[in-house]
């Protein structure tokens, strides 16, 4: 028996068909793999690049200051009790005691003291008021507390007695060498006020503080 024509014409048809397919699939395989391997070598060089950028676009955060009249005034007063200078001496100081009639061989008492002492001064930004700070924008304005003297002290390491002479009738005087010091302390603050202590103390306070409000962000800082 003969076979049939339509069978016959359909086995080529589906074959075609069939060999189509296999193209298409092998075509779109193809295009995957290459940009499988196009993505790796990607991912090798830009691509790590690219994707950090990504990674630090989702998880970076935003710097925000806050420059408000209460938050300048907490910062500044955080600083507390400022030194700005420290002076340093190294002094002479002689002292006696003497007696109205009898020589000093053999009634009087007296010392001569090597001292070095320093005196430190600043500003004390707790007594800073809200109303000691105007804030415009960008612009603030502040009116400081004054300069002061925060202490006076000898180094009892570098302070010591160069020379004693006592009378022959008398005993040496234990509270003179206290005396002298307590003299020490206080000539040494006298010469340290009058090289103006307080005034280098306020211009090394202005310039802490604009360098604070700087970093603040603020672009005009007066002072009064």
């Amino acid at each position: 028996m003969p076979p049939d024509p339509d069978v016959v014409s359909r086995k080529p048809a589906r074959s075609r068909a069939a060999l189509v397919l296999a193209l298409i699939i092998g075509l779109f395989l193809g295009v995957l793999a290459f940009g499988a391997m196009g993505w790796l070598m990607l991912s090798r060089t830009s691509g790590a690049d690219l994707l950090s950028r990504m990674w630090s676009s989702a998880t970076g955060r935003t710097l925000t200051i806050d420059v408000s009249q209460p938050t300048v005034v907490d910062r500044i007063q955080r600083l507390q009790r400022l030194e700005t200078v420290i002076y340093t001496m190294d002094k002479v100081v002689s002292g006696a005691k003497e007696n109205s009639v009898l020589p000093d061989f053999l009634a009087g008492d007296r010392l001569l003291m090597l001292v070095h002492g320093e005196v430190v001064a600043g500003i004390d930004f707790s007594d800073l008021k809200p109303g000691d700070v105007r804030v415009d924008g960008k612009k603030v304005h502040l009116h400081l507390p004054a300069p002061q003297i925060f202490r006076t002290r000898l180094d009892s390491a570098k302070t010591r007695v160069y020379s004693r002479q006592t009378g022959l009738l008398v005993p040496t005087d234990p509270n003179l060498e206290t005396q002298v010091r307590q003299q020490a302390e206080q000539q040494l603050q006298e010469a340290a006020m009058a090289d103006g202590i307080l005034r280098t103390a306020q211009q090394n306070a202005l310039s802490t503080i604009r360098s604070l409000l700087q970093g603040l962000g603020f672009d005009s800082i007066d002072f009064d």
